[in-house]
């Protein structure tokens, strides 16, 4: 922790602990990689196809995913390649929302996994707060689109990182 942590913070986790600008940024870089690695979403030499998008997850991942170029033996790639990865901008909210509805329809499957054949999600362990705030951190173009409240926002005020707890409980399930 800096001492710019403790007089410019920008982000509180729930924990209470406070980041500025600078460690907020190496925090979220670190996690994408981190994201990366734990559920062996790419390997040396992959190709990684990512549709440019304008929303703020989109322009994110993208932003991500050059500076993971530069790091790793990978190529990304705008066009639709054969035997590419596809990575999708699926974050923690989503992916907590998705499991809940297929909960609900009783349809339990491997349909919110972070890797599904071809298909990762390198934002897959992000809230879309965080993501937000990422790309108004770096000053990234981006559409200006607020997700709307939904039920799990409403409960997540009262009872913070239930997002969290909802795909760390999916995760564990052994569903085949």
């Amino acid at each position: 922790m800096c001492k710019n942590c403790e007089s410019k913070p920008v982000y509180e986790f729930t924990n209470k602990r406070k980041v500025c600008k600078q460690c907020f940024i190496r925090w979220f870089e670190k996690k994408f990689l981190y994201t990366i690695r734990k559920f062996n979403m790419v390997r040396n030499e992959d190709v990684i196809f990512h549709q440019d998008g304008k929303g703020f997850r989109a322009v994110v991942l993208s932003h991500l995913l050059d500076l993971f170029q530069t790091k790793a033996q990978v190529k990304i790639v705008h066009k639709s390649v054969r035997n590419a990865k596809i990575a999708h901008s699926t974050t923690l909210d989503l992916s907590a929302e998705f499991i809940i509805t297929i909960l609900i329809k009783g349809k339990l499957g491997r349909e919110a996994d972070p890797v599904i054949a071809n298909v990762i999600k390198p934002l897959y362990l992000f809230l879309d707060k965080e993501v937000l705030l990422y790309a108004k951190l770096k000053k990234l173009k981006h559409s200006f689109w607020m997700p709307k409240r939904t039920f799990l926002d409403e409960l997540e005020c009262k009872h913070p990182e239930l997002k969290w707890a909802i795909v760390n409980g999916y995760l564990g399930l052994n569903i085949d």
